[in-house]
């Protein structure tokens, strides 16, 4: 798959990804219609009806159980906005809660002036615009990039990757962050973050709203009938309970799969794995967590800056749960490229 293959697959993940959230806000809403406030699409037409002639005029009503889909529609127009947002202005999220401060020509520093001078060379380097870059005033090496196109995108690393990686290592991490920006993995993996804040935000409206409302729910579940609507009353409880579980899975799994082609792009851009190879090892040895960066972003940072064990490990629940893959597969897969010899477990680092 070349660049551009890669580009277009990545828009069409973000589209279908966007599409899927939509698809499971509306449910969420309808759901908490029909439970809660006694919405019914299905049920059989209202009939109307007649009240007792008062002064001689005839009055006719309409005898209907069904109520108006406020909370679907709500939810329909909730993730259509946050998705929007988040493909636009998802980036600045990203940044303002990794309290992420811009490099200014101003500030002082050789090490400001070096990571500057790396992201310009591997702007070059990919053929893209140069993106703004930010530092975070944290001691544990991480990085990530964000935004919603090359025009519009953001690099940010923190002082302990500054302070701890030599300019060769630098330019491989940063050579990785651009892969992230060339291939528009960026667009996809900001818009997954603003929408799994959407989902935590919404699952939280809605287990809420079930606490204020329990009585109006017992007794609407009753009313439609059968083991058929208790059964989809459990699913529906279900989804809300762990929607912020699954969006956070659905996250972590994007994560994993673009880590590796982005370490193989970042090689191919400064024609030296070694670079990378290095940075990640020292990366690695560093085990303390990043803490300004949060749990609904960890998934845009070049190591998991969670500090959780589980990356270390393999098998299913490895690969459902860890935010990026393994370090000493990445690492193996390095020095493969620099053709150095690579046992192939966590020992042989």
């Amino acid at each position: 798959m070349n660049i551009y293959e890669q580009q277009q697959a990545n828009r069409k993940r973000t589209w279908l990804i966007v599409a899927i959230f939509i698809v499971f806000f509306a449910f969420l809403g309808l759901g908490f219609d029909h439970f809660y406030l006694g919405y019914a699409p299905w049920a059989p037409p209202p009939q109307p009806y007649e009240y007792e002639p008062v002064d001689g005029v005839r009055l006719i009503g309409i005898n209907s159980s069904a109520a108006f889909p406020f909370a679907t529609i709500f939810a329909i127009l909730f993730s259509s906005g946050w998705a929007w947002w988040g493909l636009l202005y998802g980036d600045r999220a990203v940044l303002s809660s990794s309290q992420a401060m811009k490099i200014e020509p101003s500030m002082e520093g050789d090490k400001y002036r070096q990571l500057v001078n790396v992201v310009h060379e591997m702007s070059i380097a990919s053929g893209l615009p140069m993106p703004k870059v930010y530092i975070i005033f944290d001691p544990d090496p991480n990085a990530f990039a964000t935004g919603r196109d090359p025009q519009h995108a953001s690099i940010a690393v923190t002082q302990g990757l500054l302070d701890k990686l030599n300019r060769e290592e630098l330019q491989g991490v940063i050579a990785h962050e651009m892969s992230h920006v060339r291939n528009l993995d960026i667009r996809l993996m900001t818009t997954i973050a603003a929408l799994v804040g959407a989902v935590a935000l919404l699952s939280d409206w809605a287990m809420r709203g079930m606490r204020s409302g329990g009585g109006r729910s017992r007794s609407s579940s009753k009313k439609g009938g059968g083991g058929g609507n208790i059964i989809l009353f459990v699913i529906w409880l279900a989804l809300v309970i762990l929607a912020p579980i699954i969006a956070q899975i659905l996250a972590m799994a994007v994560s994993r799969e673009r880590e590796y082609l982005a370490d193989a792009s970042g090689a191919e851009l400064t024609r030296n794995p070694g670079g990378l190879l290095a940075a990640l090892k020292k990366i690695e040895s560093d085990s303390s967590p990043t803490k300004t960066i949060q749990r609904g972003t960890a998934h845009l940072c070049i190591a998991d800056p969670l500090g959780s064990k589980m990356g270390l490990r393999e098998g299913f629940m490895a690969d459902l749960l860890a935010t990026h893959p393994p370090m000493w597969k990445r690492i193996n897969a390095l020095k493969q490229m620099a053709y150095q010899a690579s046992p192939a477990s966590p020992a042989g680092q």
